[in-house]
């Protein structure tokens, strides 16, 4: 079984609940294909590096999936349909990274911290 990390960016007016259920549409895709989701992340609102379809900002969702390549053929042949995606990337990994959390709120408090620290001394 290959393992892959599968983000994808939705438009920025979906609703928590319309989120939710794009994370479920695509774990089910998965799991009726006969792979695993072993774990999913909700990123959040970002800002995009550029102007997609007249969006500034997307909602961030990633996936890690154990599984073979025809899950992927078919959630981005999904994807490609949907209208509340504006991009998707797929990325095989040789192994999971399940301790990072990339954007994790923590992080950003910790850093704050620091530099509070560092401009005191």
């Amino acid at each position: 079984m290959n393992l892959y990390e599968h983000t994808i960016v939705a438009r920025q007016d979906t609703s928590p609940a319309q989120v939710k259920q794009l994370s479920e549409k695509y774990s089910k895709i998965v799991e009726k294909n006969d792979g695993e989701v072993v774990q999913t992340e909700d990123w959040g609102l970002l800002n995009l590096a550029y102007i997609i379809k007249k969006n500034k900002k997307g909602i961030y969702m990633h996936f890690k999936i154990k599984g073979s390549g025809k899950i992927i053929d078919e959630l981005e042949k999904n994807e490609a349909i949907d209208k509340n995606l504006l991009r998707c990337m797929t990325v095989k990994v040789k192994k999971f990274n399940l301790e990072a959390k990339y954007f994790s709120k923590k992080d950003e408090y910790e850093k704050k911290e620091y530099k509070k620290e560092y401009n005191r001394g």
